[in-house]
């Protein structure tokens, strides 16, 4: 996924879709908080009037939803392209997605028809909507899935990405995750931390997390810890000078280990501060301790507005 990242005092156009309950009314107002001009259910053929620099010199961003009388994904590509040729800057494509079970339990909380199959189930609907906008989520720009985000998370992931920072274009997104429920979704790339050794294994470690000091200074004692850490730092600090120079504006690094709660915590924690440190903007993700800390609490994800 790359794009071509204006610096903050260019005005950007952003145009945020996804199927109906994966928080595009959550994202569009999280960007209106950081200074976009938001327009929501736009028809595609006014989109390029937008460039007109009379109406708004700031930046913008257009909800597209799927059940616009005039939407098709061949008139939306061909529109972009319009606007890249035009402007000299291409729009960026902003994509949120959830899986299947997820919209169809925060669509089911509206207690709405889908107006894609009015005189079927939800599911007929959400299924053809994802059918529709599968061509468009191959293109993104920015790809956010957003099953196991609550809104303030998906805030915090858009603050990191398109707040306005005049030095620094690439946005990282570092995160930690469990093996056992598969490889996190978009990941640029992917660390594997099995190989150190593990706390699970010393009862009085295994019901503590990454973050706690202990955990750290256990794993620290390996001998490939040290070494692993450096290397991987090392290299992404090689990378991503190259990566914001090719144009990329959101990199999503992830680090796994088998419960997602120990060895790769720890990684995550102390290679963001390295990077964080040598001047790059990052925001930190532990998918495991999130749903942990919610089954814990026994409380249900938090619900989201099918509401385009």
């Amino acid at each position: 996924m790359t794009s071509r990242i204006a610096h903050s005092h260019t005005p950007r156009l952003v145009l945020v879709t996804g199927p109906s309950g994966a928080g595009r009314s959550t994202a569009l107002n999280a960007l209106e908080d950081l200074g976009f001009e938001t327009i929501d259910n736009i028809p595609i053929r006014l989109i390029p009037r937008l460039l007109d620099p009379q109406i708004s010199a700031r930046s913008v961003a257009l909800g597209i939803d799927v059940r616009n009388r005039d939407f098709s994904v061949d008139a939306l590509t061909q529109i972009m392209a319009e606007i890249a040729a035009l402007s000299g800057q291409a729009p960026e494509l902003l994509y949120l997605d959830a899986t299947l079970e997820m919209l169809l339990r925060r669509y089911s909380e509206t207690r709405r028809r889908h107006p894609l199959a009015p005189d079927g189930t939800p599911q007929m609907g959400i299924e053809q909507e994802l059918a529709v906008l599968g061509p468009l989520r191959a293109t993104a720009t920015w790809l956010i899935e957003t099953t196991t985000l609550s809104p303030h998370d998906l805030r915090a992931e858009l603050h990191a990405a398109f707040a306005a920072e005049d030095d620094q274009s690439l946005a990282l997104s570092i995160q930690s995750f469990s093996f056992k429920r598969g490889l996190p979704r978009g990941a640029d790339q992917v660390f594997d931390c099995r190989f150190l050794i593990n706390p699970h294994w010393q009862e009085d470690l295994r019901p503590l997390t990454g973050q706690s000091q202990r955990i750290v200074d256990f794993i620290s004692k390996d001998d490939h810890f040290d070494p692993f850490l450096d290397q991987v730092s090392e290299l992404l600090l090689f990378q991503l000078p190259a990566m914001q120079e090719e144009g990329k504006a959101h990199a999503l690094i992830a680090f796994g280990c088998t419960g997602g709660k120990h060895r790769s915590v720890v990684v995550t924690e102390l290679v963001s501060a390295r990077l964080a440190d040598a001047g790059w903007r990052v925001s930190i993700r532990h998918k495991e301790l999130e749903r942990r800390a919610r089954d814990a609490a026994g409380v249900e994800a938090t619900k989201w507005s099918a509401n385009p």
